[in-house]
């Protein structure tokens, strides 16, 4: 009688070895092997997921996202640090969760309001 094992596909060998290993290890009383694999395996699984998590939510605690006060020009910077606005170059730090020029102590910063100039007519003198 000549008996004979069909050809398994190899990612099918693999799974089917598995099992059998990971059966033989719990059979033996080396169960506490496996489940350190398995658990080592999910957190290299879940690790990466974890990370992007926590990176996600350290910029969204740290990245400011605001306007130049100086040129209204839109940019983002890491918060409690300074900063050149790249459109004109004024320096500019993170204060409550906006940007504010940078300038020595005294200084008053006035607003410029453009004025239309009208040339009214002198009445006639006496």
């Amino acid at each position: 009688m000549n008996f004979k094992v069909p050809a398994l596909n190899p990612s099918v060998r693999f799974w089917i070895t598995l099992i059998a290993i990971t059966w033989l290890l719990g059979a033996v009383g080396l169960g506490w092997l496996v489940k350190s694999a398995a658990i080592l395996l999910l957190l290299l699984l879940i690790s990466p997921l974890l990370l992007f998590w926590g990176m996600r939510l350290w910029l969204r605690w740290n990245v400011v996202q605001g306007t130049c006060p100086v040129c209204d020009f839109e940019f983002a910077s890491l918060q409690a640090s300074s900063v050149r606005c790249p459109s004109c170059g004024e320096v500019l730090t993170v204060r409550d969760r906006q940007f504010v020029r940078l300038t020595p102590p005294g200084t008053i910063d006035v607003t410029a309001i453009e004025v239309n100039a009208q040339v009214i007519d002198s009445p006639p003198s006496h």
